[in-house]
């Protein structure tokens, strides 16, 4: 309403409409420059006078932040006295541990009579459970994890889908046979039960699998289905909670919400993969300013995090994502002090983000509100450990063919039963709201349960039997060079190998994306030299820095060995070394130099120019021919074999030195040296082989003194001598090539010295000879 001037009319106190009215004027006006009362307050406006004029208690105005951080504080000295005593942390798991202080705190608040806190959704979802995921997707072992990637997809897609469709409906059953205080309990709200509480939670997995050490294998399996179950949860939860508020369900709603499972899952790990791109860019150019770089790392992985939460798509994919793409860029641009931040940092945060997730969930189950079931809740409890049982048998039963190392029976038992259940589920079930599901506290109570019975039962119970099976643990050892160098040598091998055959198998594709990411996005992503620098050398160059910085953390400065290069002791401590162990400084220019023959010098991997397969070779026009000369001169050396099997005596039995004195004992006459023994032949030797019959060679077939010259007193000496065979020239085919003794008169001497004929008749005063001569 406006006056007749077009001014805002006045309201019945005075004061005009759209503007704050000035406070009433004092009877006096307060110059700044006047001169004002010491205590500055006027008449009426006294405060009361404290006995310190400065001290003095507000606690509401540091309620929040104190209580937090005495929440903190008392989560951490928990943990601390958990780990001082070994014998308690050896039987019962940490998260048991803190699920039973949660309770005891929060029955005490609550019998003090305040109202215990309630862990909610919110903050689980938006600030305690993004560390643990980034903390296990930034460390994420990546190689044995891509070559489980089809098991973990199997166990995490269909094995969700079957336990929540196989446990909603058993339960929708239940719920018709319970009696009057299920009956009201349909099919949509037993499957979204059913969905909430089929997934295993990676928290609960984390915690209890860390502690057991289980073979690599096995916990990428477990681990890796909990982390990527949380797409299928994401998506069975909205569209059920979708679905509840519709009047009826079509056909093209359902089908809808099965292609919403792509776009839940592939939109958080495009979201991921995104900001991993940005952050390993903008680590390109942080080498001026090393100390915000760990803050680019928590801050591109948590908006990655909060970005695809806004359009409900998987958080925890896009997390994974994120960590999984930028830490190859991002440390080979960041400093090593920055690394270690980044390390122990997410590590401190997940353990201490953990460790109140579990102590916020007993508190809640203590002033939580609770609806107790029986049937209810003892048939959710039974069928979920059936459905897990079943789902594992069956998949594995599948999996097993297509799988060169087989999943045995001690291997399906640890990923059935390591199936925990966590505070993933509480929250998710703390989210529905009483308008579409009246029955939420009997959700929550049947959750609890179920949680509190796989973390307590299935977590207490899985050490022991691990050691039962003698399940095997997981190795602590860390990765050598000679192991590295191996291992990229199989790669190309099997590489090379599906090439051949033809077979695009993951070996063929992942080489591709290894040219790929050297040749176009190592250029983009890291800063200066390291980006031409081999896998190998840069695998040297972190195994190095790692031992430098344990020697250093161990106090084993003084003993270090002669492996460890001086640059990298010199960066961590630049203090002088003792006098008594001085390694010798290397100038700047130096080390480069040695550097780049490293990498110069260091043998590269084969470019592949084109792919090969069977069908493909192109036929050596050589190889027929050679193949024909190597038959031919394998016949030969068969044929000269068996002739030589044939055609040659046995040679004399060497007597032993009994039977020796035995012959001589017997007729001493018979062993004189014979009138005719310098008319001997002269045999050659083969030195190669001197045993080998067919290395004897015949070099003169006329005994000594038929040449008609009279023998030298050498040779009546010498008996038979022995002279070695020459080697035969270079390039000539000792088959195919006639030797000098290959000629016809030579032939037939040595035929009639291997057949010498019929044996003439011992005669009567010939000495004793065994049976076997």
């Amino acid at each position: 309403m406006l006056t007749s001037e077009g001014q805002p009319a006045p309201l019945p106190g005075g004061d005009v409409p759209g503007f704050t009215p000035a406070p009433p004027a004092a009877p006096e006006e307060i110059h700044p420059l006047k001169e004002q009362p010491a205590n500055g307050s006027g008449e009426g406006h006294a405060k009361p006078r404290k006995a310190f004029p400065v001290i003095g208690i507000d606690y509401t105005h540091v309620r929040i932040p104190f209580e937090i951080s005495l929440w903190i504080l008392l989560a951490c000295l928990m943990k601390l006295g958990f780990h001082v005593i070994p014998s308690v942390s050896s039987i019962v798991p940490e998260s048991c541990l803190l699920i039973v202080v949660g309770l005891l705190v929060g029955g005490l608040i609550k019998g003090v009579g305040e109202k215990p806190p309630i862990l909610k959704s919110d903050i689980f979802f938006l600030f305690l459970l993004p560390p643990i995921i980034l903390d296990a997707g930034y460390f994420l072992p990546l190689r044995p994890f891509t070559e489980n990637l089809g098991t973990i997809l199997i166990f995490a897609v269909v094995g969700t889908l079957w336990n929540a469709f196989f446990l909603g409906g058993l339960m929708y059953a239940v719920c018709q046979l319970g009696g009057p205080g299920l009956n009201h309990i349909g099919l949509l709200a037993n499957l979204l039960f059913g969905s909430i509480i089929s997934a295993v939670d990676p928290v609960a997995v984390l915690a209890v699998f860390e502690e057991i050490h289980i073979n690599e294998l096995l916990h990428i399996l477990v681990f890796g289905e909990s982390l990527l179950n949380d797409a299928v949860t994401v998506v069975l939860y909205h569209l059920f909670e979708e679905f509840a508020s519709f009047e009826q369900v079509t056909i093209l709603d359902i089908i809808l919400g099965f292609f919403s499972f792509f776009v839940v899952s592939l939109g958080g790990v495009l979201v991921g993969v995104i900001y991993g791109v940005i952050a390993a860019f903008t680590s390109r150019f942080t080498s001026h300013i090393r100390v915000i770089e760990p803050l680019f790392v928590f801050l591109y992985s948590y908006m990655a995090y909060l970005s695809a939460e806004l359009f409900h798509l998987s958080g925890i994919m896009a997390l994974i994502a994120a960590g999984v793409v930028m830490r190859p860029y991002v440390e080979a641009n960041i400093s090593h002090k920055s690394h270690t931040t980044i390390k122990y940092f997410l590590k401190m945060w997940s353990s201490v983000s953990e460790t109140l997730i579990f102590i916020f969930l007993g508190v809640s189950t203590v002033a939580g509100h609770h609806y107790w079931n029986w049937t209810f809740v003892i048939s959710t409890l039974f069928f979920c450990l059936i459905a897990r049982v079943l789902g594992v048998l069956v998949l594995t039963w599948f999996i097993n063919k297509f799988r060169i190392v087989k999943l045995t029976p001690k291997d399906q038992f640890i990923i059935a039963y390591g199936g925990l259940r966590g505070a993933i589920a509480f929250s998710l079930g703390y989210l529905l709201d009483y308008k579409h599901f009246g029955m939420r506290d009997m959700f929550l109570t049947a959750i609890i349960t179920v949680i509190f019975f796989t973390v307590f039962v299935q977590g207490m119970t899985i050490r022991p039997l691990v050691d039962l099976l003698a399940v095997k643990k997981k190795q602590e050892t860390k990765r050598s060079i000679n192991e590295e160098i191996h291992t990229q040598f199989l790669d190309h091998l099997l590489t090379g190998i599906e090439d051949i055959c033809g077979h695009y198998g993951h070996h063929h594709w992942k080489d591709k994306l290894n040219r790929f990411n050297k040749k176009y996005v190592k250029k983009c992503l890291i800063a200066g030299e390291r980006s031409k620098e081999p896998q190998l050398i840069a695998f040297y160059h972190k195994m190095e820095m790692k031992q430098a910085i344990e020697l250093v953390e161990s106090g084993g400065i003084g003993k270090i060995p002669s492996a460890v290069s001086t640059v990298s002791i010199q960066n961590i401590n630049p203090q002088s070394l003792p006098l008594e162990r001085v390694l010798p400084a290397l100038s700047k220019d130096k080390e480069e130099e040695i550097r780049k023959i490293l990498r110069t010098n260091l043998q590269k991997t084969r470019q592949r120019l084109r792919s090969y397969n069977r069908h493909t070779l192109v036929a050596d026009p050589y190889e027929e021919a050679w193949n024909q000369m190597l038959l031919r001169r394998q016949k030969a050396r068969q044929l000269e074999q068996k002739m030589n099997n044939y055609l040659t005596v046995p040679a004399h039995r060497v007597d032993s030195p009994t039977m020796s004195r035995a012959r001589i004992g017997s007729d001493p006459l018979a062993y004189e040296p014979k009138e005719d023994s310098e008319n001997l032949p002269i045999i050659t030797i083969d030195p190669a082989s001197p045993q080998s019959p067919e290395s004897v060679d015949l070099m003169s077939e006329e005994p000594k003194g038929c040449s008609g010259l009279p023998p030298s007193p050498e040779e009546d000496e010498e008996g038979l001598v022995m002279r070695v065979k020459e080697p035969s020239s270079p390039g000539t085919d000792d088959v195919f090539t006639p030797g000098a003794s290959d000629s016809p008169s030579n032939q037939r001497m040595l035929r009639c010295l291997s057949d010498p004929g019929p044996r003439p008749e011992p005669e009567e005063g010939e000495p004793f000879i065994p049976k076997g001569q």
